[in-house]
């Protein structure tokens, strides 16, 4: 659990942000945004009442309405329930992430939609629930059979992609932050607010600029973030960089009104941010896309060089 010394006001403690990450391109035009949060781990977070402090950063910024993708296995409890129920409450969209969160590839095609099918049996009782589906680990398919076989399958059960257009990895800085904490109890967690907002800010101008290069145009954007702790710390803060810096933050049920979230792209391995995946399909950005897109050893690096 936290000590007093590590908890943060968002309103009391925002700083002056920190300069533009550079990135390998910018976008010409004023992008929007819109959370979106996978998981909804809340056994492993070492703080108690965490959704509050999310549900109140999203409240701030003109109750800012999130898409929430939880795992069945994580809240299917009575502290899971009440989660949902919060955000139920507060109009937050709820998606299907499966039941037990392993990866597609890993598992048989007929496996994986049964669990998928066992986490709606369980959400749909929340009003709230909408049929967007997140693949664990944005990994839709090694093969094209096995990437048409779900497709095809999402269809029939009145589903659609809940796709990111901004891939990131605040699961491993929250991983790092959460290690740390269990080996040095009074390590100041605000050392952890201006890597991890450097980090989500250089993907996300990285891939809304990919994005305007691959389609021509602007697109609203969904970023994918997790209900963890660096999350409950820093979310305010998140938020007022992206509007300080000129973006918009929308809903994500207007987001996903794009007709971009309908394109499904034709590659193979099938997944990673849809961005990634459109600019994928074109063979023509090669030059700027790593795969995976987004990972630890990437950040590794960043981390271990600031002490952290």
């Amino acid at each position: 659990m936290l000590t007093a010394k590590h908890r943060l006001s968002s309103k009391l403690t925002r700083r002056q942000f920190i300069p533009m990450a550079t990135a390998a391109f910018a976008a010409p035009t004023k992008p929007s945004l819109a959370i979106t949060m996978d998981d909804v781990n809340w056994k492993v977070i070492p703080r108690p009442h965490v959704d509050d402090n999310i549900l109140a950063a999203l409240r701030e910024y003109g109750n800012l309405k999130a898409a929430l993708f939880p795992v069945g296995q994580s809240v299917d409890n009575e502290r899971g329930h009440a989660i949902l129920d919060a955000w139920n409450r507060e109009g937050h969209m709820i998606g299907n992430h499966t039941w037990s969160h392993k990866g597609y590839n890993s598992v048989e095609t007929a496996w994986f939609e049964q669990d998928m099918l066992r986490n709606e049996a369980l959400l749909k009782s929340w009003p709230s629930f909408r049929k967007f589906f997140r693949f664990p680990a944005l990994k839709e398919g090694k093969t094209a059979e096995k990437r048409d076989e779900m497709r095809q399958f999402l269809a029939d059960h009145g589903y659609r992609n809940g796709h990111v257009t901004i891939d990131a990895s605040d699961w491993y800085y929250d991983q790092r932050l959460r290690a740390r904490l269990e080996a040095e109890p009074g390590f100041d967690v605000n050392r952890y607010r201006e890597p991890y907002l450097n980090h989500l800010w250089d993907r996300a101008t990285y891939y809304a600029g990919l994005a305007h290069r691959v389609l021509g145009h602007a697109i609203p954007h969904t970023i994918l973030v997790h209900y963890n702790l660096i999350n409950s710390l820093f979310l305010g803060d998140v938020l007022a960089m992206f509007q300080t810096r000129g973006w918009n933050l929308v809903p994500a049920s207007q987001a996903y009104e794009d007709a971009v979230f309908l394109r499904q792209p034709q590659i193979a391995p099938a997944g990673e941010s849809l961005v990634w995946a459109l600019a994928k399909e074109t063979g023509k950005f090669d030059s700027v896309l790593r795969y995976p897109g987004e990972d630890d050893v990437y950040e590794k690096p960043i981390l271990d060089r600031l002490g952290l």
